[in-house]
Order: structure tokens, then sequence, then C-alpha cells
């Protein structure tokens, strides 16, 4: 992962220094190395962390004719195999220049659909005064795109570096946008292409599948999505909350090195952090010792989740309540693994919503309701799971990979009928599928734990304490001159407080993450012990 930074039309309106300061202030993204194209029309900025082709992949990568430029943030799992069907010898190490032999052969409309992998990037063509901007089919690395007043067009990877834009707008997942340049070098959109168009996102849920074969395809597909994100030439880890989906990220993993041990040999070496004493920490020590990983475990209290708020916010551009809640931990797990000098993480995001694993997802009132409502939260995964993911590790310079997210595993699991994947407990079917007796991937605590939403997994303590604390640091006052249909708690509206002050004018660019209020039961609290199937229920 990266960080980029480019404006496309009068470049002279502001100065090198200028747009050097606007890619700064990304440069958390890619401490690694800085680069810069600019001409007359174009600035392409870069922050790069090296995860593959670490000696030579520096960006903005150039063609050997001068005439194609290319800024990306991601990974290309399939980059190999292409480069061979191209009869392609690339002139870098560097996964991402399979993008620019890709238009080579096919131009704009043969690229995103051969790749495998997350990404945004920026392609330009001096030639033809044309660029290409794209964001991968799910969202999981973020992306804005914006005008200033002089109908610059700016594409970022974080909307704090776009200072001087008068409208910024979140890049859609699963769209390629053309643009040109007219004759006064002003760039004008001539075609948007949604280029993912999955089945799974106009038909309805299938019938019910024999277990057996179900679970044997789950497993391998799982199993696959895995092994390709294990591409790195760093020291990686896995993220292991000892919740399911995580635990099973770690399982597979440790049993992929153990067929094939990588070049930091076949330990897994697994991260948790929480409150002294808190759930997630029991769960993920059982399950390290389980899988023989080397663990680390790392306490943090309440008064230093407290301190970060303000940073928390900063990176992740949101005051949306329950994306705080659960960055605050991963924000800071995330500065000891990479003070560990550990670039590359697995993590288990995107699970709950592939197969409702959210607590309130008991409440759906009927099989259809409770297959709209999957959709309804995957197609928003680049608004929130995935923006938590990828920015709080990304504040560190951390890369986060997330294997439930791959395209083919959507394709196989969304469909599946939704009373096999919440049967008396949710997530069943992911849970059965790794119920091996024969050879455990995990202990039974772990594989049939109820599902414990990270924010409070953490500790009890972690968002209670946030909210005293809000109570106390909001006055009533102020609170009433802020509250209406979002801003309900002092807590959304500290959060806001800062945010209006840190991004003013800036939110249009923000959504909430609230449960399914209109499900009976559901309420407005995003917590999972709020939900009346909690163990510990508030």
């Amino acid at each position: 992962m990266c960080g980029i930074f480019c404006l496309f039309g009068a470049t002279n309106t502001y100065t090198r220094d200028y747009y050097v300061g606007c890619s700064k202030k990304i440069r958390h993204r890619g401490p690694d190395w800085s680069g810069i194209y600019m001409d007359d029309v174009c600035v392409m900025c870069h922050e790069r962390l090296s995860i593959v082709g670490v000696e030579n992949g520096s960006q903005p990568l150039v063609s050997e004719d001068k005439n194609i430029l290319l800024s990306v943030n991601g990974e290309i799992y399939n980059y190999q195999a292409i480069n061979e069907s191209l009869n392609c010898k690339p002139r870098t190490k560097s996964d991402c220049e399979v993008i620019m032999n890709l238009y080579k052969k096919y131009g704009n409309d043969g690229i995103c659909k051969y790749l495998d992998g997350v990404y945004c990037f920026v392609l330009y063509d001096k030639k033809k005064k044309s660029l290409i901007v794209a964001r991968d089919p799910i969202g999981i690395n973020p992306l804005y795109y914006g005008y200033d007043k002089n109908k610059n067009l700016i594409v970022a990877s974080e909307h704090k570096s776009m200072v001087s834009c008068v409208t910024i707008k979140i890049f859609p997942p699963g769209i390629s946008m053309n643009f040109r340049l007219n004759d006064v070098y002003m760039p004008i959109c001539n075609n948007i292409s949604a280029y993912y168009n999955p089945t799974w996102a106009i038909s309805s849920f299938q019938p019910i599948k024999d277990e057996t074969i179900l679970c044997k395809e789950i497993n391998n597909m799982l199993t696959a999505s895995v092994k390709k994100r294990l591409m790195a030439e760093v020291p990686f880890g896995v993220l292991l909350s000892g919740g399911l989906d995580s635990s099973l990220i770690a399982s597979i993993t440790t049993r992929l090195l153990k067929e094939n041990c990588s070049a930091f040999g076949d330990k897994v070496h697994s991260f948790s952090i929480g409150l002294e004493g808190a759930p997630d920490l029991i769960a993920a020590k059982n399950a390290a010792n389980f899988l023989e990983t080397i663990h680390h475990e790392f306490i943090f209290t309440v008064q230093e989740g407290i301190d970060s708020i303000k940073d928390i916010i900063y990176h992740l551009e949101t005051y949306d309540v329950t994306t705080i809640r659960a960055s605050t931990p991963m924000y800071l797990l995330a500065r000891k693994i990479k003070s560990m000098g550990i670039k590359m993480v697995l993590s288990g995001e995107g699970a709950d919503e592939i197969l409702g694993g959210y607590l309130y997802f008991h409440n759906a009132p009927n099989a259809e309701e409770f297959h709209i409502e999957c959709k309804r939260r995957v197609n928003d995964l680049h608004l929130f799971d995935c923006l938590r993911a990828n920015k709080s590790t990304m504040a560190w310079g951390l890369e986060a990979r997330v294997p439930f997210l791959d395209p083919e595993f959507l394709e196989l699991c969304m469909p599946i009928h939704p009373e096999q994947k919440c049967n008396k407990i949710e997530k069943y079917i992911l849970r059965k599928a790794f119920d091996t007796p024969e050879n455990p991937y995990l202990p039974k605590s772990i594989l049939w734990r109820q599902k414990e939403q990270f924010s409070d997994g953490v500790g009890y303590s972690w968002i209670d304490g946030l909210k005293a604390y809000c109570e106390t640091n909001m006055s009533d006052d102020e609170f009433s001159k802020m509250r209406n249909e979002e801003v309900r708690t002092k807590e959304a509206a500290y959060y806001l407080k800062i945010y209006k002050s840190l991004f003013p004018n800036r939110m249009g660019v923000v959504e909430r993450w609230v449960p399914k209020q209109s499900w009976n039961g559901v309420g407005h609290d995003p917590s999972g012990r709020a939900q009346g199937v909690h163990a510990n229920k508030y």
C-alpha cells in the first residue's frame, strides 16, 4: 500500500513546493520513499510503502518511451501470470507495472477486468492527453477526487492532502473513469465504466445447498484467498483478536507456512490488543497457543485510547462513532507492530458483512431482508470496515490485507441461503466449514465463540469509558446546539466537533455506520452489547 496525490490541469497554479507539501500530508502511508513527476499539465506524487519489488519498484512508473505515467496504491496478486500471458518482460520488479503493460495492449477498457488485487491507480497518457482513474472492486484502498477553484482535477488517497479542493467526492469502488484534457488542458470526464458487476449484486439468495459440498467449497476458497495474499518480500504477521474471523485467517496462514516455509520462517507472528483482562486477549492467547504462533499481546488503557482520539479522527477522516470506537485499538496496535519491523498483516474484515455476522442480524424479519442487508453492508464496506482497517494501519505505514474480501470468495458466499449463514449462531456455515475434528483448525471455544465486535472485545470498559469521557467533556448547552437525527449522543457530538476543527467544510465525505434500526428489537447504539442476543448485553 502507498499514498498517491495527483493534479491535472494548469499545474503552474501552484508551486512544486506546494505539491510536495500536499503529498507529505499522506507520507505516513508510504514512509519508504517519495516520488514526483511534474510537467505543464500533470503532477503525480507517490509515497511508497515497499512490500513487493522493494529494490526497484519506486513510483511514479514511467514507460520506456516516457509517454505513459502510472501511480498506484495497491497490490496486484496475479501480476506474474498477466505478464506471462502478455509475453511481457517487466522493466521493474513492481507488481504494479503490469497495469501499464495491460494499457499498452488493450487501452482504456482492458485493465481492471484482468486484475486480481486491491488498488487505486492513476494512469496518464501524455501523447493522447488522457488519463484513467480506477479503484478496486470492493474499495479496500481509499480514494477521493475533486476540483479546485480553477477546475483542476485532484485525485488522492486521503482528502487531507486535497487542501485546495472546493468539491471532494469519494471515488466509488469497482469504477474506472476516463478523462481527456481539452484544448486549454482542463480535465473532462468522457467515460465512466462500472467494470465490477458480480452476479450476487443483482440476484437473490440460492436454495439451501448440500452442507458437505458447500463447506468444502468455502474451506478451499478461503484458503486460496489467504495463500495469494502471502505475496510479500518483507516480514509479515496476522492480527488475532481471538474472534472467529481473525482466528481462522491465522490458522490458515499457519498451515500454509508449514507447507511452504517463507523467507521469514514457518512460524506466524500474531498480534492482539486489549484492556487488562479483556475477552479478546484471553481468546487470542488460547488461539495462539493452539496454533503455536509467535504471539505478541499489548495492553492499552482507556486513557491512552482517549488521548489518541484526535489523531484517530485526523487519520481516518471521519466522525462516525462505530469507526472511531473500533479504530482506536487497531491504530494503537498498528504502531506497536510497525515498531517491531513488520510491514504487512492479514486481517479478518469482511466476514460479518458477507455472512450476516453482526448480532443484529438475528433480528432479521425474514430471509429476504437478511440477504438485502448483507448486500447493503458489502456495498458500504469502503465507507466503514475497509476505511477503518486501511487508515488505522496505514497511519503507521503498515499494510492490512483482507482475505475474506476476495471477489471469488464473495461470489461463492454472498448467495448462500440465510438459514445456512445464521443457524442459531451467526456465520454458522463458515464455522462448520472449518470444523474438522480429525485435524482441527481451532479450539471449539474459538470456532464457536459468539460474535464480539472489536470495540467490545478489547474490553467492555473501553466503550463505557469513552461514553463517560464524552459526557464530561461535552456541555449540555453545546450538545443541544449540535443535536439532530445523526447526532443523538454526546459521544457523537464530541467526535463531530473534533472533525469540524480538523476538516472544515468536509462533511460530504463521511457516512455513519448504524445497525438496521427498522428491524424489531434493534437499537441505535452500534455496540454488539446493545443487542439482546449478546451474552453480556447492556
